[in-house]
């Protein structure tokens, strides 16, 4: 494997729209999505649904993964799949639903008194749940052991939705990368704990083992020659010669600090290296740092620096 590192190996095509929320849902009640984010596999929407009754025939080949966001007292109806179950939106409750053909009959019950579901619907596609993301041979029939199944807690799943809205809230300078991870944790969290398929012993010993050096200084180089363009887990991985799933684990183990975070405060540092030069405009810079609009960047580097990138270079012009 060629692992130079001013040659990038994998380059996806970000996910243009959420075509199987629009399709069943429309652009009713659509809070935020993940259209125009520049994220590549994942897609996902945050929405508030209302009383009455929505029905729909699938044959999405993503599995639909369902998060309640914002609880609500109102009892949300289910019936597809062979389940039909009655049950509230709490905070954290998620509905699973394989790539299948389908047909769902969701109604809930309008209650004036009580706040409506806000619900985050994120579609992961099958190659999530390959051999390449999460390091053993599952066949391509992986993502059909999931099982439809009623509503259930799991912390893990909702702490992922969680950290998928506040990135479509307020973008950060690796959210790419950060959703990528975030969906490999995804679908091995799945195939762990909510699959027909036995937990492979290969697959949990090598979660827990960390990044070689000589391994991490080739995805630092990687990083570094690589930072003005877009960065994909895949791409790490390889370099790695690792699958995506257990390179994320083991960069944290080795860096503390996920591929996201690392390479977040890697391009703000160097976002402060071009503020420090009048040839740029935020715009530009923004653009070169992969940020979706110039309002991300600043966003981004105040959180960061606690002055927008305007004030840090005026500052510096002064000293």
């Amino acid at each position: 494997m060629d692992s130079s590192p001013n040659q990038p190996t994998d380059v996806c095509e970000p996910v243009s729209a959420c075509a199987n929320g629009l399709e069943v849902y429309g652009e009713h009640g659509l809070l935020a999505s993940s259209v125009d984010l520049g994220w590549s596999g994942l897609s996902a929407e945050l929405r508030t649904h209302a009383g009455g009754v929505l029905a729909w025939k699938s044959t999405q080949p993503e599995t639909e993964v369902c998060v309640a966001i914002r609880a609500s007292n109102l009892p949300i109806t289910r019936v597809g799949g062979g389940v039909v179950e009655r049950a509230i939106a709490r905070q954290g409750t998620v509905w699973l639903c394989p790539p299948e053909e389908h047909l769902v009959d969701l109604r809930a019950l309008e209650n004036m008194r009580s706040p409506k579901p806000q619900v985050l619907h994120m579609y992961l596609p099958a190659r999530y749940f390959s051999s390449e993301g999460l390091g053993i041979s599952l066949g391509h029939s992986a993502p059909g052991s999931l099982r439809y199944q009623h509503s259930f807690q799991d912390p893990l799943v909702a702490e992922i939705a969680f950290a998928i809205v506040s990135e479509m809230r307020s973008q950060t300078a690796g959210g790419r990368l950060l959703t990528e991870t975030l969906a490999i944790s995804l679908a091995a969290r799945l195939m762990q704990r909510h699959s027909g398929l036995p937990t492979d012993k290969d697959f949990v010993r090598l979660s827990n083992r960390g990044l070689d050096r000589r391994r991490l200084t080739r995805v630092k180089e990687f990083i570094a020659a690589n930072l003005e363009r877009e960065l994909t887990i895949a791409q790490l991985a390889e370099v790695a010669s690792l699958s995506q799933f257990h390179f994320a684990r083991a960069f944290k183990a080795a860096v503390g600090q996920s591929p996201h975070q690392y390479v977040s405060a890697y391009r703000l540092d160097h976002a402060k290296e071009l503020l420090t030069r009048w040839d740029q405009s935020l715009l530009d810079i923004a653009v070169a740092l992969n940020f979706s609009s110039q309002a991300n960047f600043t966003r981004a580097f105040r959180k960061s620096t606690g002055m927008t990138p305007g004030q840090y270079r005026r500052r510096f012009n002064r000293l």
